[in-house]
């Protein structure tokens, strides 16, 4: 059989999982579905490709795409190359003066138009935006405090500029997003006084969410979504379910503040929160266009 023979027989294939979309294609038309971006998805070239293709097909279908973006390990490339030593306190960065400067430079620079490029040579359009952008993500500092094990005092630590939303304005996203653009948002927050804040992407991509009432939220991760005890993905989630489990330890390490950025995400009024894989390929598609979707969802 030749190699034509072989993709003729695929064309039905083909044809038949287009039509099968079409129902999930009519659901999300028209409504506003925000991305979190990172990981492996984000650093390896086929994926990335795969990623851009994929936002500028469901723009194109009419769904309204907002990404929003990671880049911890290339920040951190970034400062051993510069000789500037960064350090860590519960997974956050300690973000001094300098360090915040590089952060902006790697997130909202060379990161952000890497994807707004990407998605422009698929054939879409995309703008590149930060929080600053529009007063988009207005930001406070970052508190946390820790207990001293041996005078049981708590402490307040000082993770420098190191940031949280606390207030979302949604009109440039709102505005963008009516037009043929597709926004992407680099995760940095703007101070009251006019100081720069990194905020973690999860979070940021959760209070954006919120403040458009995407109807889905989608956290592309490294991980194929939440487990069970038997360490199979669960394909569905409650938020009573979600709880129960923190409590009980079953969600764990860094799984935990991605799930309360889900819950917190649901209170604000996103439809649904679905936490899938990255790493595989159109993940984007197979959660949105079929029966089956991809990764888990809290809603």
């Amino acid at each position: 059989m030749s190699n034509s023979e072989g993709l003729h027989r695929d064309w039905p294939r083909a044809a038949k999982t287009l039509s099968e979309a079409l129902p999930y294609i009519l659901r999300y038309a028209g409504k506003t579905v925000l991305i979190k971006y990172g990981g492996h998805a984000m650093g390896e070239d086929e994926l990335a490709h795969s990623f851009a293709r994929d936002i500028v097909l469901i723009k194109q279908v009419g769904v309204k795409p907002i990404v929003v973006h990671g880049g911890g390990p290339q920040i951190g490339q970034m400062l051993d190359r510069l000789g500037i030593k960064s350090s860590f306190i519960d997974g956050l960065r300690v973000t001094d003066t300098k360090t915040v400067e590089v952060v902006e430079m790697v997130l909202a620079g060379s990161i952000n138009k890497q994807i707004v490029s990407a998605i422009n040579n698929a054939g879409g359009v995309a703008v590149g935006l930060s929080g600053k952008d529009g007063n988009l993500i207005q930001a406070r500092k970052l508190r946390r405090t820790a207990r001293d094990p041996e005078s049981n005092i708590e402490k307040v630590l000082d993770l420098g500029f190191v940031g949280e939303p606390s207030g979302v304005n949604p009109n440039v996203l709102e505005t963008i997003s009516a037009s043929d653009i597709i926004p992407v948002v680099a995760p940095i927050g703007i101070g009251a006084a006019g100081e720069t804040y990194n905020i973690n992407a999860d979070t940021a991509a959760g209070a954006l969410a919120g403040a458009v009432r995407a109807t889905r939220l989608l956290m592309l991760t490294d991980v194929p979504g939440v487990m069970d005890e038997n360490g199979k993905v669960m394909p569905q989630l409650s938020r009573k379910q979600a709880l129960d489990m923190i409590r009980s330890g079953a969600i764990a390490g860094g799984m935990i503040p991605k799930v309360e950025t889900c819950l917190e995400a649901l209170d604000a009024g996103v439809g649904g929160v679905v936490i899938l894989d990255g790493r595989v390929e159109h993940a984007v598609l197979l959660e949105l266009f079929t029966e089956h979707g991809a990764g888990t969802l809290i809603s």
